[in-house]
């Protein structure tokens, strides 16, 4: 299953932020087609559900101090 991507303003203003702190932004771009495609994320990442105020949204870590949090909203990915 494909799912549209939504970016928020918020997002773009933390891409931002890494980029200019030096991230490999090849490693996000793989990491969202994956995650549009559908596909399962290899256990490096560390993909997994959050709880309490974040319920409904997940996280993935591409790097150790880099991480990602989304949510699939129908066939959107937030």
């Amino acid at each position: 299953m494909n799912y549209t991507p939504v970016y928020t303003k918020r997002f773009a203003k933390d891409l931002e932020r890494c980029l200019r702190r030096g991230k490999n932004p090849d490693k996000f771009k793989i990491i969202v087609r994956s995650l549009i495609d559908g596909e399962l994320l290899d256990a490096i990442y560390r993909d997994h559900r959050l709880v309490g105020n974040f319920i409904g949204r997940r996280e993935c870590h591409i790097e150790s101090d880099w991480l990602l949090v989304y949510r699939i909203e129908g066939d959107r990915m937030v």
